[in-house]
């Protein structure tokens, strides 16, 4: 396989007819419409950042990335502030919780609690430690709204054990669960299934490391070296001098690595 070839703007729209969840085909589509594989890692503290953030940088991005549980001064009307911006910017939720419990834990963390996810994001994800039960689990609840679930099978941090075989695990237990599993966060292009769609985190302009042991990886190494589908990217973003500009230039570097 030429990876490089299933993630053009034509490609895109061919996978949209082929992929088997509702979810993997809008977004597919709205990244073709759009003409961007750059999601926003916004992990910001307070209500207000969140949303400034979503608007502003909203319009170069197809999926905002979010840690609803860091937010300081969340209240019920937050999500929906979010999803007023994201109809308007026409992006998707994505809400990096990280599942990792047992199937009716991670039932109840993901429709109840004060943040009730299941409401608002239209992707969550999920470790595989617990085996196949959390998918059925996160499916009782999220099958039914049609949101798709990412499983989580490479990791960018440094001694992540979430490589080799456990990747190939993950890469299996999603293919087996297509129906509401609709892609992977991981290094490198796990599945040539058309409608799994793979996340890539931990992506600069540059390479390089951080103090915490995160490894970075430039846009060109991650998606067409690797074959990934969307880059994630933060910091540069949020600490850029000039955050529009700087989030347009992922964009177009992103999008051009691949058409």
């Amino acid at each position: 396989m030429q990876p490089q070839l299933l993630r053009s703007a034509n490609h895109l729209r061919h996978r949209a007819l082929l992929a088997a969840h509702p979810m993997a085909k809008r977004l597919l589509s709205l990244m073709e419409e759009k003409r961007t594989n750059l999601s926003l890692a916004c992990d910001v503290s307070t209500e207000k950042e969140l949303l400034h953030w979503a608007d502003l940088i909203g319009p170069f991005i197809c999926v905002l990335k979010t840690h609803i549980d860091i937010l300081e001064d969340f209240t019920p009307r937050t999500p929906d502030a979010l999803k007023s911006l994201a109809d308007k910017h026409n992006f998707l939720l994505f809400e990096d919780r990280k599942f990792a419990d047992i199937g009716q834990t991670v039932s109840l963390q993901y429709a109840k609690g004060i943040y009730r996810i299941a409401e608002w994001a239209d992707l969550i994800n999920a470790h595989i430690i617990p085996g196949p039960g959390i998918i059925e689990g996160l499916r009782q609840v999220g099958g039914p709204k049609k949101s798709g679930l990412l499983l989580l099978a490479e990791m960018s941090s440094k001694g992540t054990l979430a490589k080799g075989a456990y990747a190939e695990k993950a890469r299996r237990l999603g293919e087996a669960h297509s129906d509401f599993v609709c892609g992977f966060i991981s290094q490198r292009r796990l599945s040539d299934q058309p409608g799994m769609i793979h996340f890539t985190p931990g992506v600069k302009l540059k390479k390089g490391n951080d103090a915490l042991g995160q490894r970075y990886r430039t846009i060109e190494e991650v998606l067409l070296k690797e074959g990934s589908d969307i880059v994630i990217v933060g910091r540069d973003i949020l600490q850029a001098a000039d955050p529009i500009a700087t989030a347009e230039l992922y964009r177009q570097r992103a999008w051009n690595a691949v058409n």
